[in-house]
């Protein structure tokens, strides 16, 4: 539930049919977040770009010049989330254009003009920076701020006006290509957060009618044609279509889907023309969702990135006193001005972010939601994986295979009576026995006193008499029925890899089931190519029994250990125990009673079909029902922070070289300033450029979107 604000203050101090220039107080509060108020914004139908002053309290949003959008920007601003209010309101405005030519001619001018003239432009254009670093000092923060204030101040008092100007100049200059680089790199995230329709078509009472997107519900027949955008989730239930999932699944080879099959948010119709009905609406969509995490993945640091920062601030200090104190040395302000032009501050803080942006938004197109930076991060750090079997490794689409019966009952009697247990029961071994009975086109028989163990079975009344479906333990410990006339067949069954499903009635065993789940296709590759990337143990917990689990552990090369016969809260338990032997660790799962793993694990992981709780508590969902997914967002974490460790050492060792050089009086301040504002904007370049490249070489391709 998203908690509200009290309305805010609101003017609009310009308008045009399709731009708002609004203004509000609360625009400088200093725990606005204004990324995330921005992606708010911009997800509101119709708007077209949003672009926020803190300093001018000010904002422009641009959109369609319909009245409906504009009512709807003007009732979310006065109406905010307090979510918006949970970050740090410190974030520059772009500067302009126009600013930065005006301040590069008078800073040309002062070269010549006498010095008179040269003076009063200089200390004109100096006065900004010079009142940042005294606030900045006045709230006792020695920050980057502080540097620029120091190096501007010392060139002013040796009348040095070029100088002290085209520190300046310099300074807004790698300023404004810093904050472009950051733009970007937000605005791919933003990129993925933008509605594309505000009104659909139903069909209701044999007609097609038009209504807004807001007022679908669940159960509505919407109607899709060629080129349109499918804005609900729903299942087909008339028509055939080729549909494009790319911009949700990373899936670029379209999709024919018929009745039956299930239509994601987001997806775009090639060909044909589809009826469906909607399953989710609203905040429930696949697109709602991603947009929600996307929204916090704005806001959200890693710890990597927090220590990133952390660095930065601590260095600071460190120029700041090699410029000091070389100048109570030398008694030379223009070998401390040249000191303090270089700082590691901008470009240790401002890589990491667009690096981690850029690779957040290449892995939503390759098929992978990342919930935030922090998810990107721990995926990188993962040195062991676990896997919970039915689902993950397999396809969890069970198939009775084999039929056992130790009494009288023919294959399809047993059979019968088994599903007949089974029918309401919400499971993957009941839906697998179901199935093959209506596969059979076998009746059900009535039940009563249905009663379901979680892990263990099914126990129901069949013409008054008691029958038991579940595992051997169920059956044999827990209800002390003799299950050895079946030992021969269980056996055979288990050697093949098969899971079993005992059955019995009124006290007596009546046969077993043999089911199968067929492992995915590319889970030994997977396997694999996780340990190429540094995964160094894989382990898979199952309730299946030994022998069952250890046939499937067998044609997997890969995997280094396998705990059987567990319980759901078991898995939890094994983690815990695997954390405190110093593992970091990585839970795949998509089960209900999966959750508790997903969460206590580094990070969670969990397939698109997985359960609306499983995903809840991941941190990482694929998107498609593939694994390759999983080592596609592996990749992208590790060549994240490769990329950051990069920018980090390029920044080191670029700066001290150039402090080095300043301070043997090699380098004027001037150059200083330029130095270090080329290699800052080249190194943030360079980490956003990296991680927009195609990645990946063993067939996962990044996709154009639509």
């Amino acid at each position: 539930m998203t908690t509200t604000c009290t309305p805010f203050p609101l003017s609009i101090v310009s308008e045009l049919p399709n731009r708002m220039r609004l203004r509000g107080r609360f625009l400088r509060d200093p725990d606005l977040d204004p990324d995330y108020l921005e992606a708010i914004l911009e997800t509101i139908p119709g708007v077209e770009s949003v672009r926020l002053n803190g300093r001018a309290s000010s904002t422009i949003i641009k959109y369609d010049g319909r009245t409906e959008t504009r009512a709807a920007v003007l009732g979310c601003v006065q109406d905010l989330p307090l979510e918006v209010f949970k970050g740090k309101n410190d974030r520059k405005s772009l500067p302009s254009p126009l600013n930065l030519s005006v301040k590069g001619m008078l800073t040309l001018a002062c070269f010549f003009l006498p010095a008179l003239f040269a003076a009063h432009i200089a200390l004109v254009l100096s006065a900004p920076v010079i009142l940042d670093g005294l606030i900045c000092l006045w709230n006792k923060k020695l920050k980057v701020e502080v540097l620029d204030a120091a190096a501007v101040s010392f060139s002013l008092w040796r009348r040095d006006y070029f100088t002290a100007a085209a520190i300046v100049a310099l300074l807004s200059l790698g300023e404004y290509f810093e904050k472009i680089s950051e733009i970007k790199a937000t605005g791919l995230l933003k990129s993925l957060l933008k509605p594309q329709t505000d009104k659909i078509w139903i069909e209701k009472d044999g007609q097609e009618i038009q209504i807004p997107f807001e007022e679908a519900g669940i159960g509505d027949r919407v109607v899709c044609g060629p080129g349109e955008m499918i804005p609900i989730d729903g299942r087909v239930v008339d028509g055939e279509a080729a549909i494009n999932q790319s911009s949700i699944t990373g899936e670029s080879v379209p999709v024919h889907v018929k009745p039956g099959d299930e239509v994601i948010s987001g997806s775009v119709i090639e060909d044909g023309r589809i009826i469906f009905e909607a399953t989710h609406v609203g905040a429930e969509t696949s697109v709602a969702r991603i947009s929600k995490f996307l929204e916090d993945s704005l806001r959200y640091e890693s710890d990597s990135q927090k220590k990133s920062d952390e660095l930065a601030d601590k260095l600071v200090p460190v120029t700041f006193s090699l410029g000091v104190g070389l100048f109570a040395l030398t008694r030379n302000l223009q070998k401390a001005a040249a000191v303090l032009t270089v700082d590691y501050s901008c470009v240790i803080k401002l890589s990491s972010p667009v690096a981690v942006r850029v690779a957040m938004h290449t892995a939503a197109f390759q098929g992978v939601l990342l919930k935030g930076a922090q998810a990107l991060d721990s995926l990188a750090r993962v040195d062991t994986l676990v896997f919970d079997k039915t689902g993950t490794l397999t396809r969890g689409e069970l198939q009775v295979t084999d039929i056992f019966s130790a009494q009288d009952l023919d294959d399809d009697q047993l059979l019968g009576l088994a599903a007949s247990a089974e029918k309401h029961y919400a499971h993957p071994v009941a839906a697998a026995v179901v199935g093959a009975a209506r596969d059979r086109g076998l009746g059900l028989s009535p039940t009563s006193q249905v009663d379901f163990i979680v892990a263990h079975g099914v126990s129901a009344y069949i013409d008054d008499l008691n029958v038991l479906v579940g595992s051997r333990h169920f059956i044999e410990e827990d209800e002390g029925i003799d299950c050895s006339g079946a030992d021969q067949a269980a056996l055979a069954f288990q050697k093949e890899g098969k899971s079993l499903l005992y059955i019995a009635r009124d006290g007596n065993l009546e046969g077993v089931l043999g089911l199968r789940d067929e492992l995915r296709p590319e889970a030994s590759t997977v396997l694999a190519g996780l340990k190429a990337a540094g995964i160094k143990k894989t382990i898979i917990l199952t309730g299946d029994t030994e022998r069952t689990a250890n046939a499937l552990a067998a044609s997997l090369p890969d995997v280094d250990e396998v705990y059987a016969e567990l319980r759901p809260e078991d898995k939890a338990d094994i983690v815990a125990r695997l954390k405190e032997e110093g593992c970091i660790l990585g839970f795949i799962g998509d089960g209900v009673n999966d959750a508790p793993a997903l969460v206590s694990a580094d990070v969670g992981i969990c397939l698109p079909t997985g359960a609306d709780l499983a995903k809840e508590s991941a941190q990482v969902i694929l998107l498609k029902e593939d694994l390759n997914g999983l080592l596609t967002a592996r990749l992208i974490a590790l060549r994240c922070q490769e990329t950051i460790k990069q920018a980090f050492v390029s920044a080191v060792s670029l700066n001290s070289s150039f402090l080095l050089l300043a301070s043997l009086g090699w380098l004027r301040p001037v150059a200083a300033a330029i130095l270090h504002n080329v290699s800052t904007v080249g190194i943030i370049g360079y980490a956003g450029m990296r991680e927009s490249q195609q990645i990946l070489n063993h067939g996962q391709h990044g996709k154009t979107r639509k």
